[in-house]
């Protein structure tokens, strides 16, 4: 099936740094501690966009006054331990990052997990940059590029990473993040939404040999003397999995690899038997609530999910290196938590599907969205001896044959059952209804039919989160006082531009799914684009997921900007995410922010950057991802968190600015040729016999409405026509909506976009003309009715789309 890979939770994604080869390797020169040339959002003082972007001002509570930061301004200092200098000296072959081509890790927040295999066939990778060096900005480019300062990111990031921002608990987070965009000129104020969120009590795991002796599983990520908030106990102490139900299961187990449908129908084929047992999983492939749903669906009656460190490249305890704090490898007790909501049905709050989360919402029934089985996260050191209690016992891997079904273990990978081997898990949780908060800043443009958003989640699993997302928070609040300077110049910007703090990200999406099912109406007449920053640096290569008409324009931005970790050698950001990306710009599915205003029409990107096979180990959704974590290993003088700045504001400055948007609905043409050939590829290797004429069709006439589209854009540009400015500008504004103009995906409404969308069984990773794929993958018994069906409605939703654009 062709898919693509989207954003950053199970990730978020590309592939994460699993068996990765270095090749071409280069040799990093270390970067001056000097702050870079910087770069940040515009603000204004403007109260508000328009009656329309909050219908309900009585449930927005506006921002208090800012209050002055701790004595002079500065934030309380902490004791920290950071050895990046020593640790790099012990270390030097961390100075070599990898380009291999096969690296393309993705951002977006929440879960970064490895899916194998290209992608598009037929898509064409961008080819290497031929621009001059250095980069050439204009005044006001080069008054937001410089308005970046990485020791003030350093400060941002330093708070939050000493805050509880777990969803329900972080309103004080919220109320400071809004203060600092109240002194930048934002109109900022919370939105409080009250969402379904499902806390945990207490959770044991228990293991029993096959002598019978019985003992507790050590569940608990190690408190950490040199990392101050690993031993701060708010909930982040437990181990859990949100919206994991109150549950017991005591049973033998069964290894299934990632968790996969095709994982456990292969054991089934194989004559393991799962029904009654416990699956043992690892992380990786798909999104971990898919992973207990397949369980579940196969007779397990609990789930434990563990990550294998042979999907962290080469930087291993095994190849030698010491684990954090002491080194850059995984700490062998690192826990990944996160929800497992079924993201590949709906984002949002699953009590209020369509509508947004008030205090007397209706509440709807949860049951088809979230697992009935209890499950568990676990540590590869809690793991070990578990998957070792199984060799040959069951199926072996040989036999299993699947694509990483083995891992960096000291076992054989057996399926199991083994004899007398039990497990015994319990989970307690408690359900409850709770306010979360929103920040949303605003500047107003002198167009108000024409909004900008740009967007980070704020929540987190733990006191820390430096990575995930409070490396893009800290990067929003130096935006916004870079762009403070701008309008202290004199600039005004053409179209609103909204800042976004999300809460209650890490559930579910639900923060900003909630604001987009209120505000939707107002979205739909005046949204141009979402830009989104969600783990804006885990590690140092550039990603980036994006519309295809904004394909152009991002990477155009890409080559204004210096590459901090290449410097010596003269290269951009574009230049660090070619060697990373192979010029693939990632197709988005879900996974992050940008989902919900995708799936109601609007041009959505995200961008963020993260670590390859030679770079240390991102602890995503761990008590390790932490201050220290960050300006120890994660990015030590915040320059990549300067640059990713720089990069998001000059993309807000254009969308905002520019006379006519940098949308190009001719390259959007092109994608959807590319995925027309790979669509009809796939439906013939599946002997499904389809009449894909209509979609062929509706692709060339999309193809022609671009083409004038971009010829009107000419002759507005040639007259100096503000008429037919405005009308491209409309055009480009709209077009996306006919994309959703077709009802929701089969099963799953939320979802209404007929180019691509998160796959059914991947939950992150994109699958292109989704409606029609996805009728072949599950057709039964040769019936291919619904993807015929789909050809249809997805050629009649490029037509709407073209005939918005058509001239």
């Amino acid at each position: 099936m062709t898919k693509l890979l989207s954003d950053k939770r199970d990730l978020r994604y590309a592939t994460s740094a699993v068996n990765c080869i270095q090749m071409n390797s280069i040799l990093i020169i270390p970067r001056p501690r000097e702050s870079l040339r910087k770069n940040l959002y515009p603000s204004n003082p403007i109260r508000q966009v328009n009656k329309h972007a909050d219908p309900s001002p009585q449930q927005s509570q506006v921002a208090k006054p800012a209050q002055p930061l701790a004595d002079s301004g500065e934030l309380p200092k902490r004791v920290t331990t950071a050895r990046h200098d020593d640790i790099r000296e012990s270390y030097p072959e961390l100075r070599i990052l990898s380009t291999i081509a096969a690296f393309a890790a993705g951002v977006s927040a929440c879960q970064r997990d490895l899916v194998l295999g290209k992608r598009h066939t037929h898509r064409q990778p961008l080819t290497k940059r031929n621009a001059d060096w250095p980069p050439v900005l204009t005044e006001q480019e080069t008054l937001l590029v410089n308005s970046f300062d990485n020791s003030s990111i350093d400060k941002w990031s330093d708070y939050y990473g000493h805050q509880n921002k777990l969803a329900g608990y972080g309103k004080e987070a919220a109320q400071w993040t809004a203060d600092r965009w109240s002194e930048s000129g934002f109109d900022a104020h919370l939105a409080e939404y009250h969402v379904f969120l499902r806390y945990p009590v207490s959770s044991s795991l228990y293991f029993t040999g096959p002598n019978g002796t019985t003992t507790e599983v050590n569940t608990k990520e190690e408190v950490l003397e040199e990392d101050d908030v690993t031993g701060w106990d708010v909930l982040s102490q437990q181990t859990w999995l949100a919206y994991s139900p109150t549950g017991n299961a005591s049973a033998e187990y069964v290894y299934a690899g990632r968790g996969s449908i095709d994982d456990f129908d292969r054991l089934v084929e194989l004559g393991v038997d799962i029904k009654g047992k416990i699956a043992l999983i690892k992380y990786g492939g798909l999104f971990r609530g898919l992973k207990v749903k397949n369980a579940q669906d196969h007779g397990a009656i609990g789930a434990i999910i563990f990550t294998d460190p042979g999907d962290d490249g080469n930087i291993t305890v095994a190849n030698g290196y010491e684990a954090y704090p002491d080194g850059p490898a995984r700490n062998p007790s690192s826990v990944q938590k996160g929800s497992t909501l079924f993201l590949s049905t709906r984002t949002g709050d699953p009590t209020t599907p369509g509508y947004p989360s008030k205090k007397d919402s209706p509440r709807a029934d949860i049951s088809e969205v979230i697992a009935k089985i209890p499950a568990l996260p676990i540590s590869y050191s809690a793991a070990q001896p578990l998957l070792q209690a199984l060799n040959g016992h069951g199926v072996t891997a040989e036999k299993v044959n699947r694509t990483a079904w083995t891992g960096g273990l000291d076992a054989d990978y057996s399926s199991g059952p083994a004899p007398g081997v039990k497990l015994a898990l319990s989970t307690v949780s408690r359900d409850s209804i709770e306010p979360v908060h929103n920040v949303i800043g605003v500047i107003n443009g002198t167009n108000a039919d024409e909004t900008i958003i740009i967007g980070n989640h704020r929540d987190t699993w733990m006191v820390g989160g430096n990575g995930d997302p409070n490396s893009g928070s800290s990067i929003l609040i130096e935006l916004a006082r870079a762009f403070k300077k701008l309008t202290d110049s004199g600039w005004k910007p053409k179209r609103n531009i909204v800042l976004a703090s999300w809460d209650a990200e890490e559930w579910g999406i639900i923060g900003s799914t909630e604001w987009v099912e209120e505000h939707v109406n107002w979205l739909t007449d005046t949204a141009v684009s979402y830009l989104n920053i969600d783990v804006a640096v885990s590690g140092p290569r550039p990603n980036l997921g994006a519309s295809p008409e904004l394909h152009t324009f991002a990477t155009e931005v890409l080559k204004k900007i210096v590459d901090p970790n290449f410097g010596g050698f003269n290269q951009s950001l574009y230049d660090a995410w070619h060697a990373a990306s192979e010029g693939d710009i990632e197709v988005l599915g879900s996974g992050s922010d940008y989902t919900a205003f995708f799936h109601r029409g609007i041009s959505s990107l995200d961008t963020g950057s993260s670590g390859g096979a030679g770079d240390p180990i991102w602890h995503y959704h761990s008590n390790y991802d932490t201050y220290h974590w960050m300006s120890t290993f994660g990015d030590p003088g915040f320059h990549v968190h300067t640059a990713q700045g720089q990069y998001l504001s000059l993309l807000a400055y254009h969308l905002a600015t520019d006379d006519i948007l940098p949308f190009d609905t001719q390259n959007y043409a092109k994608e959807l040729r590319a995925y027309y050939e790979d669509l009809s590829e796939y439906a013939e290797s599946k002997d499904a016999d389809l009449d894909l004429s209509e979609l062929d069709e509706a692709i060339e006439h999309f193809k022609k409405s671009a083409d004038e589209v971009k010829a009107l854009e000419n002759l507005a540009r040639e007259r100096d026509d503000d008429v037919l400015k405005k009308v491209v500008n409309h055009k480009y504004r709209d077009f996306q909506r006919g994309f959703i103009s077709q009802g929701g995906l089969p099963d799953r409404d939320f979802y209404k976009h007929v180019v691509n969308a998160p796959g059914l069984d991947t939950g992150y990773a994109a699958v292109t003309f989704p409606g029609i794929t996805e009728g072949v993958q599950y057709a039964e018994d040769g019936d291919f009715s619904v993807a015929q069906e789909w050809v249809k409605k997805t050629a009649r939703g490029i037509v709407v789309a073209a005939n918005i654009l058509k001239t």
